[in-house]
């Protein structure tokens, strides 16, 4: 356990990491998500990091109260990415260690975080899998 206490972002990360366009609509999206077994993505305007949307994203869309008439599945879907994504979000660096990446996810009920270097440029993306991964690799060292 105390290697995984020295083990950083950068070594588990996903490097080549799929973005979608906040003028995407949800089916392209939902079929995305079916298509790739991911959690989120990020999503990207002109080369920019400008929030990230998650299956839960697409569940909010149908949750309704009794003052709310639930619109069609189709009328739903049609919508953009850019409505319903989340623009603040969390993100870490590469050489952010892995325990500030489990309690960040832990704290915050995420599954994955967007990994930005420096000049705030998407790099990577590390998901909960990955930090089990790590966690695995580093107990039986």
């Amino acid at each position: 356990m105390y290697k995984f206490l020295e083990q950083t972002v950068d070594g588990y990360m996903t490097r080549n990491v799929r973005t979608v366009a906040r003028d995407l609509d949800m089916l392209a999206l939902s079929e995305m998500f079916e298509r790739d077994d991911f959690n989120s993505y990020p999503v990207e305007d002109d080369g920019q990091v400008v929030g990230i949307v998650t299956k839960f994203d697409i569940l909010k869309c149908f949750a309704f109260t009794p003052s709310q008439m639930l619109p069609h599945y189709h009328d739903l879907m049609s919508r953009k990415i850019g409505d319903v994504m989340t623009p603040e979000f969390i993100y870490v660096s590469p050489d952010t260690r892995l325990t500030r990446v489990l309690q960040i996810m832990v704290e915050h009920r995420i599954r994955s975080i967007i990994v930005l270097d420096g000049a705030q440029n998407l790099v990577g993306i590390i998901a909960r899998e990955d930090v089990i991964k790590a966690l695995k690799a580093t107990a039986s060292d």
